[in-house]
């Protein structure tokens, strides 16, 4: 298998070079990692539960992490799981790239199709199967929306979405995603979104691709997944607790192929996952910071406010040059939209002439690199 190198080692191949102006404090952007204190309360969860390092972790997952995460569900969504409708995951990479594998092992042409720019997982998995790639390219033209191609679709065995969008901070509506989940319906195809954005919203809750499932009278799921984690939403991606939830009839024998995989999560670490999950307060918390960190990119930068995550997608002439002479002139790190994305079958890149700006500093450090940002831009 031959797998593309990741956007942060391109980055880091484009600026190798360049000496940064020491003049300024290094200001990274980069990675959608949260700069803030895992709080407190998840943290003495964690060591009040290290004793239990003595024993095994069910690859099922405890009781009390499922448990957590159907409430979750249930007080976000108005979704009620059952227990087989849901599995704790060692966060969401780990089953982006393993679930594939199970799903598409007795296809013989398997087809992926995911949206791009796209999380590199979603390649990966791609790769990893052998399968043909489908592009649901995101631009200006269609409001960074997937274009939907019927024709196209009804060759997949799996489409990945990602709404709320990483990079392109786009989002879809519940009739949107009710759309998708109808033509999973209509061409039998497998229809998986990763949310793991939905709990960093600026104003309005974001929709679930479970709720739209619903609301189209498939509430069984048939074909529908989602995945969510408790990283973004709660300053914590060292404990890795994500979960995949839907169709209880894929769930079950992917439950089997787990087994195998020896990924079950440590128990002190579900402990404190399981706190975190059935806690809403701190989500809010983190959300009121974002969005003051939009609102001083809207300030200095006169860039609209997203509906969610805490990225901006930024528009620039040039995003190698840019992100270079940034690095150089004034010590600031953001990721080339081109590094997040890939050429469609028409040669045409969806990431370029874009920078990722992540928002995940306090307001002295986000406003300062914003301010620089806006600098460099004026040059």
């Amino acid at each position: 298998m031959k797998f593309e190198p990741y956007p942060f080692e391109k980055l880091n191949n484009l600026l190798k070079n360049i000496i940064p102006n020491k003049n300024y404090a290094a200001s990274i952007l980069t990675i959608g990692e949260p700069q803030f204190d895992t709080p407190e309360f998840i943290q003495k969860a964690l060591s009040d539960s290290t004793a239990l390092l003595q024993k095994y972790p069910k690859t099922t997952g405890e009781a009390n992490l499922r448990e957590a995460q159907r409430n979750f569900f249930k007080k976000r969504f108005n979704v009620q799981l059952s227990d087989a409708q849901i599995i704790p995951t060692f966060g969401t990479r780990e089953v982006l790239f393993n679930f594939p594998q199970f799903l598409l092992y007795d296809a013989k042409s398997p087809t992926i199709a995911f949206t791009n720019p796209f999380y590199q997982i979603y390649e990966g998995a791609a790769i990893a199967t052998r399968s043909k790639t489908l592009h649901l390219n995101l631009d200006e033209t269609n409001n960074f929306k997937p274009v939907i191609d019927e024709e196209e679709l009804a060759q997949c065995d799996l489409v990945i979405l990602n709404f709320p969008n990483n990079p392109t901070t786009a989002t879809l509506g519940l009739k949107e995603l009710g759309e998708w989940v109808y033509l999973a319906l209509k061409h039998d195809f497998i229809l998986l979104n990763d949310e793991c954005y939905s709990e960093i919203y600026t104003d309005e809750p974001m929709p679930s691709l479970l709720e739209a499932s619903i609301a189209m009278g498939n509430i069984e799921f048939k074909n529908i997944l989602v995945i969510n984690s408790i990283s973004k939403r709660s300053s914590a991606p060292g404990l890795r607790s994500g979960f995949i939830a839907g169709d209880a009839k894929i769930l079950q024998e992917y439950m089997k192929y787990r087994t195998y995989i020896g990924c079950a999560s440590p128990l002190p670490l579900q402990s404190a996952a399981a706190a975190a999950w059935n806690d809403e307060e701190h989500v809010s918390a983190s959300r009121k910071i974002y969005k003051n960190n939009f609102k001083l990119a809207q300030e200095i930068l006169n860039v609209e406010i997203p509906k969610a995550t805490f990225y901006i997608w930024l528009k620039v002439p040039n995003a190698l040059e840019f992100t270079k002479k940034l690095y150089e002139a004034y010590n600031v790190k953001v990721l080339p939209g081109e590094y997040l994305a890939r050429d469609d079958a028409k040669g045409n890149n969806p990431g370029i002439g874009y920078i990722r700006i992540a928002l995940v500093e306090n307001e002295a450090k986000t406003k300062d690199a914003l301010k620089r940002i806006k600098e460099c831009l004026d040059e």
